[in-house]
């Protein structure tokens, strides 16, 4: 454990008291009315707190807890987080560490980070809520912690809609904006015959002597039931693991959700053939079961055996017999499957049965004038949002974080830290346009400047980076110049005039996107990586994808895209090839074929020049090439010792400042690149 954490956590645990004290209701049955309220002080509510204070907004954060992130207070159970802490990365650009850091939150401040209370890989969890605490702290954010909501409903006044928040102590909150960041912490059970009979992940012991020689079933594959399983293999006689579905490994599936490295020890075990193992059954057709006992014993291979009292035995419905009471948890010899098939994988009793299917969404504090939908992913345990996040029949209400996560459930990261961080701030976004009339973010460029803007945003962005096929980047071209906004939500791209207040030229638009490629592959296979950039669109993990669209997407055009992929077929789409250090900086590789792609995009001439080479242009043509008009004659050339596209930052490529080149100049390049041949390639796919 990091030596400064016992530190943090105390004054962790006396910021909460002081603060918790002071947010006490004075008068029980008052009502306090703020245009915003957050609901819970995780660290999806807090990060919305940092942008509602930058911005200056009416705001309360509500905390049913003494202090921050209660929910990693006990979260894991085993105490190890498997979120990436990768302090060194060898680079200084806080952007392209945020790549690696999965922990930290938002902010203006360049050292609020979350290496100030843990240097660890994969860090203890409780440090987490100690940071969590110094963030709040160090940004003065509005938390009031000791307040339970038991009841949210939603009227409508003559000023608009309006939410109520009742807490324990009959006090209401009301705001015209609410914003649900409470996480998932209710414990997912599924009902079948026998279940009062299972222990929870919520309750277990983590004591691993508390299991010695004991055999245990663990109902789940995820994490949380490998994190368990680990912990016990060295005390546990046989741990087996059953789910409706097989064991999703991360490196496989791209998703951060799925089985990580850290938790699969018994995988090796169970291959290995050294007593564990995993097996797959819906649990809704199972039965854990006690042997009724029996009055005469059972004589086998000439031994006499009697069960011992208080095992527990799998069955199956079908097996079931004559059925009196539904939960009746006793069983006969014949309704175990053994009497029936004498192979069958678990015949042997169990002394402990685990269930670890993690949580799901508290919707019991809604009434129906408040309550979000089910949404139809992830088994209803999550609320349904619209692609900006705000619940589906519930304007104003605004979820956030891990209850989020049904927008790319096992698609993307939505439902992790180094995810929502930045489905936060998209919010946030939305809401700064539909309440106070302020327009996204954006950066107006040259269009001579655009080709670097974009090398700089995949060699360096996280957002796009971590929100894979969730949020991109739209690039709304204006002719000589175009306008950057970042980090869109790309399912709302058919909103995008409303939500970002920019509208679309009749030059079109383009997006700039993260993806994997769709191909199965075996992904430590020889040829796992694609390497040549002519078959770039074979890209089969994180590469950039540029999509060119001369109108906006529309609803139905959503709806009818492929499937798998994350917007409707462009008019014309650019992959540049995967890069095994994920900078696409290559002159050949990147640079060259995405010019060509922007040059068919805006129509003009993209390639940039030496000084030399843009003097003769003026003195041969009426009008030189672009970047000449942009660099050259506003007296700025291109330095001669260095490469333009590896020092954007150095060339004074500043928004609405000055002027750069973006790109390599094309005598620098091989001869087979030059001319009309080189303008169209497998990395980019027209009219498709």
């Amino acid at each position: 454990m990091d030596p400064s954490l016992p530190c943090y956590i105390l004054s962790f645990v006396l910021i909460g008291c002081v603060q918790s004290s002071l947010g006490d209701p004075q008068q029980h049955n008052e009502t306090r009315h703020h245009e915003y309220c957050v609901l819970g002080a995780g660290p999806a509510g807090l990060q919305m707190g940092f942008f509602l204070n930058k911005a200056k907004r009416d705001y309360i954060i509500l905390e049913r807890n003494s202090g921050p992130g209660s929910f990693f207070n006990k979260y894991p159970r085993h105490r190890k987080l498997i979120s990436i802490n990768k302090i060194h990365t060898g680079r200084q650009n806080r952007e392209f560490n945020l790549r690696h850091d999965w922990n930290s939150l938002l902010s203006d401040k360049p050292d609020l980070l979350f290496k100030r209370v843990s240097g660890e890989f994969y860090p203890p969890a409780d440090s987490f809520p100690a940071y969590l605490s110094v963030f709040s702290k160090e940004l003065g954010l509005k938390v009031r912690y000791g307040v339970d909501v038991g009841r949210i409903r939603a009227v409508l006044l003559a000023s608009g809609r309006r939410y109520i928040l009742t807490d324990q102590h009959a006090a209401d909150y009301t705001c015209s904006v609410l914003l649900v960041a409470t996480g998932l912490w209710v414990p997912q059970e599924v009902e079948f015959v026998g279940s009062d009979l299972v222990e929870g992940y919520e309750s277990i012991s983590t004591d691993p002597e508390d299991y010695r020689n004991q055999a245990v079933l663990i109902l789940g594959k995820g994490n949380a039931a490998f994190e368990t399983a680990q912990s016990i293999l060295g005390s546990a006689s046989r741990v087996h693991m059953l789910s409706s579905s097989p064991v999703r490994l991360a490196w496989q599936t791209h998703y951060v959700g799925d089985l990580r490295a850290v938790n699969n020890e018994l995988l090796d075990t169970y291959q290995l053939k050294s007593l564990d193992g995993l097996l797959e059954a819906r649990l809704e057709k199972v039965v854990i079961a006690q042997r009724k006992e029996q009055s005469s014993r059972r004589r086998r291979s000439g031994v006499e055996k009697r069960e011992k009292k208080g095992k527990l035995f799998l069955t199956l419905n079908k097996y079931l017999q004559n059925r009196g009471e539904k939960n009746d948890s006793g069983v006969a010899g014949e309704e175990l499957p053994g009497f029936h098939y004498d192979n069958f994988s678990m015949r042997k009793p169990y002394d402990r049965v685990i269930r670890c299917l993690g949580f799901r969404f508290n919707f019991s504090v809604f009434d129906g004038s408040a309550c979000p939908p089910n949404s139809e992913n992830a088994k209803g345990r999550l609320p349904g949002v619209t692609a900006w996040y705000e619940g589906k029949n519930t304007p104003g209400l605004f979820v956030l974080g891990t209850a989020a996560h049904s927008r790319d459930y096992r698609a993307s990261a939505g439902g992790f830290v180094h995810g929502f961080r930045y489905t936060v701030r998209a919010v946030h976004r939305v809401l700064e346009r539909r309440r106070h009339g302020a327009k996204w973010p954006s950066t107006r460029l040259s269009t001579s400047q655009l080709q670097s803007w974009i090398l700089k945003r995949v060699g360096e962005a996280s957002g796009t980076y971590q929100m894979f096929e969730v949020l991109g980047d739209v690039i709304l071209l204006r002719g000589s110049h175009c306008e950057y906004l970042e980090e869109f939500p790309l399912q709302a791209l058919p909103r995008l005039s409303s939500l970002s207040g920019h509208g679309v030229s009749d030059h079109g638009l383009i997006v700039l996107l993260m993806q994997y490629g769709k191909t199965k592959i075996d992904f430590l296979g020889r040829s796992r990586a694609e390497t040549d950039w002519t078959k770039a669109w074979k890209s089969n993990f994180l590469h950039p994808v540029l999509y060119y669209y001369d109108t906006p997407p529309t609803d139905e055009d959503m709806k009818l895209r492929p499937h798998g992929w994350p917007l409707p077929r462009p008019k014309a789409i650019h992959h540049m090839v995967e890069d095994f250090l994920t900078e696409w900086d290559g002159p050949v590789s990147h640079i060259q074929p995405l010019r060509r792609f922007l040059e068919h995009a805006v129509q003009t001439d993209l390639r940039s020049f030496y000084a030399e080479s843009c003097f003769r242009f003026s003195l041969t043509h009426r009008k030189p090439p672009l970047f000449c008009q942009h660099g050259y004659l506003k007296q700025q050339g291109v330095a001669h010792d260095r490469q333009p596209w590896q020092n954007v930052d150095v060339a004074g490529l500043t928004p609405a400042e000055t002027d750069s080149d973006a790109s390599g100049a094309d005598p620098a390049l091989p001869n087979y690149l030059s001319g009309a041949g080189a303008s169209v390639s497998s990395g980019l796919k027209l009219d498709l």
